[in-house]
């Protein structure tokens, strides 16, 4: 054998290549077998015009083979094999791709698919290998040639013998440390397990050797016998036509894909081909995960190139407010680092999550068209987080996302989509009438929803802590303006009742104005006509109203001072309680000044607000009683 050093300028590229520019180890398997794979690529696509190649797709097959006594992983496959020429041209020389050139040279076929393009996932075996031996047999050539190594001090070449058309790959594993066990790749079960995460859809079969013990024939007795058995599915089921899969298939390959105990609400498959060509595979779920309103759920796609596994979560493939969505993107045209664990942030993968998106949000849509049911369980489940795609980044995916959020409605409570409200809206009703509460049942009871829905409107029942803020945000729906029934800013009343309430107040200004003094913590106090048959009800003024001065004030660093909604309390002139204040004001103002507090403590229960001095409001009730 010949003593050869690498014809790149120094041993410290080399050193990078081995230790810098993989994340995890175990990725030296997944790129071997891509090596691999491309070999067996490049004989099939000369047995298309090479008669004298006579092997049909069947034939070919890569195996790996473990030996614990030896430490050795040994891969080989049955592709084209190299010549002593293209051995020290693709070993011999780093970041040189065989791959490439093949692409390259065969630009004009469009079913010419080669994984590695790169020339440098071979050396990534160095990370988990002190020793590496290459034999190699061009298919077709009597001889075979190897290439040995021990990593940054150069290689060795020369004739071996070798049976069979191929190369075998034998990887001599480094000692075990504290930090690493390197023995852990001799493992039926590992291999297994990384062969599935990374190799699982290479279209040819990727065999191990597995053990196991079976009774002899004819005998009670039991032998040990080793197989080779297939690890691969081989054939993605992307890769098939939609008619073509059941619904079971797609349950299954859900549910042990992820890891989940129920079947997806819906399997999206989409094939795109023009600008950029993929393949996608996306489900949505029929529940949130445990985790998935905390900061460490993690949203993203799995990412494939070529049926090999990229990377585990691409983010980049959804918006945040589709992060629910599970699946998986396959596509051959992205830009990939030379590690091809990281995307290069191009064209490509922007055009593949803007079609993605797009699909996603035509998928809902039609589920919540056609299956109701389904769609009102989905929304139950990740409802919020389209609410908050409309919340965040000033409203900029309000008009993308509008008609895919509901609200519980006033009529028989049920969700409602925006665009249903619209519909069934009173022939002069100009606004969209919303309630806040902690609950449907509590906002239910609400004085002004009694009202509203006394005089036959519709009130959305908003439940969810960011529903008021992302309404704020789309400020209409169509021409039609949201508004809050708890604020001043309800107008349901005739000209003739306005004119009256207006007259009520401007009576009784100064009974009102020191009922105000006397409470402290009040905005205004006014009579008011939208009560139903309720005595007393607060309402707000202003931007901020009492549900999101709530929510402002639960989030850190919130000072509370800066975020109170312009508190207003609100007596129905209907009630026998205005006539008891009026009386009262003119016999006895003192008591007029427990009346107040009295009533705004109550209606700030029925408000769900909390009261910050209940001791007094105890004293009160019990010197009145």
């Amino acid at each position: 054998m010949r003593k050869k050093q690498f014809k790149t300028e120094s041993q410290k590229l080399l050193d990078m290549m081995i230790n810098s520019i993989y994340t995890h180890k175990e990725i030296f398997l997944r790129e071997l077998i891509s090596n691999a794979s491309d070999a067996i690529d490049k004989l099939y696509y000369r047995s298309l015009t090479d008669s004298s190649v006579t092997l049909k797709r069947d034939d070919y097959e890569i195996t790996i083979r473990a030996d614990k006594d030896e430490r050795t992983l040994t891969l080989t496959d049955n592709g084209c094999g190299m010549t002593m020429e293209e051995l020290e041209n693709n070993l011999g020389t780093i970041a040189k791709s065989g791959s490439y050139d093949f692409k390259k040279d065969n630009a004009d076929q469009s079913d010419v698919d080669v994984i590695g393009q790169f020339g440098v996932g071979f050396y990534s075996a160095f990370m988990v290998a002190d020793k590496i031996t290459v034999k190699t047999k061009p298919y077709g050539q009597d001889e075979a040639y190897i290439w040995e190594s021990e990593g940054v001090s150069g290689y060795s070449v020369g004739n071996t013998k070798k049976i069979g058309h191929g190369t075998e790959i034998c990887l001599h594993l480094k000692p075990d440390t504290d930090d690493d066990k390197y023995s852990e790749y001799l493992d039926e079960f590992k291999i297994r397990t990384l062969v599935k995460k990374y190799s699982d859809y290479i279209r040819y079969p990727i065999k191990t050797n597995v053990t196991s013990s079976r009774k002899k024939e004819g005998s009670e007795e039991y032998e040990t016998v080793t197989e080779l058995t297939t690890l691969n599915s081989m054939v993605p089921l992307w890769k098939k036509s939609a008619s073509e899969i059941t619904e079971e298939e797609y349950n299954s390959f859900y549910q042990d894909k992820f890891y989940d105990y129920e079947a997806p609400l819906k399997a999206i498959s989409q094939k795109s081909e023009g600008m950029s060509t993929f393949e996608a595979l996306l489900f949505i779920p029929a529940h949130a995960p445990y985790d998935f309103y905390t900061k460490n759920f993690e949203k993203g796609l799995e990412l494939y190139s070529s049926g090999v596994m990229i990377t585990e979560k691409c983010k980049d493939l959804l918006p945040d407010y589709f992060c629910f969505v599970r699946g998986l993107v396959d596509s051959a045209d992205l830009s990939l680092n030379i590690s091809r664990e990281m995307l290069q942030h191009d064209r490509q993968l922007k055009v593949i999550a803007k079609a993605i998106e797009k699909k996603i949000k035509n998928e809902l849509l039609k589920m919540q068209e056609n299956d109701r049911e389904k769609y009102e369980k989905f929304f139950n489940a990740f409802g919020p987080q389209i609410k908050f795609g409309i919340y965040e980044n000033y409203g900029a995916n309000a008009e993308n996302l509008k008609d895919l959020i509901m609200f519980v409605s006033s009529k028989e409570k049920k969700l409602v989509t925006l665009k249903e409200y619209v519909s069934n809206m009173k022939e002069n009703q100009s606004s969209i009438y919303y309630a806040c509460g902690e609950t449907v049942d509590r906002i239910a009871m609400l004085p002004q929803v009694e009202a509203v829905v006394g005089k036959g409107y519709e009130v959305l029942y908003f439940s969810d802590d960011v529903d008021e803020f992302a309404v704020k945000m789309m400020n209409k729906y169509g021409d039609k303006e949201f508004k809050n029934i708890c604020t001043d800013k309800l107008d349901i009343t005739t000209d003739e009742e306005k004119e009256e309430i207006k007259n009520e107040n401007e009576a009784y200004s100064d009974m009102l104005e020191f009922m105000k003094e006397a409470i402290g913590d009040v905005h205004s106090v006014r009579f008011t006509n939208t009560l139903g048959t309720h005595p007393v009800s607060l309402s707000s003024e202003g931007e901020v109203s009492h549900e999101m001065e709530k929510v402002l004030s639960k989030m850190p660093g919130a000072e509370k001072s800066m975020i109170k909604a312009q508190t207003v309390l609100e007596i129905n002139t209907s009630h026998p309680i205005a006539s008891r204040l009026k009386e009262l004001y003119v016999q006895d103002k003192d008591r007029v000044k427990s009346y107040a507090k009295i009533l705004y403590a109550q209606a700030r229960l029925i408000g769900g607000l909390d009261i910050e001095n209940p001791s007094e409001l105890s004293d009160l009730i019990c010197s009145i009683l």
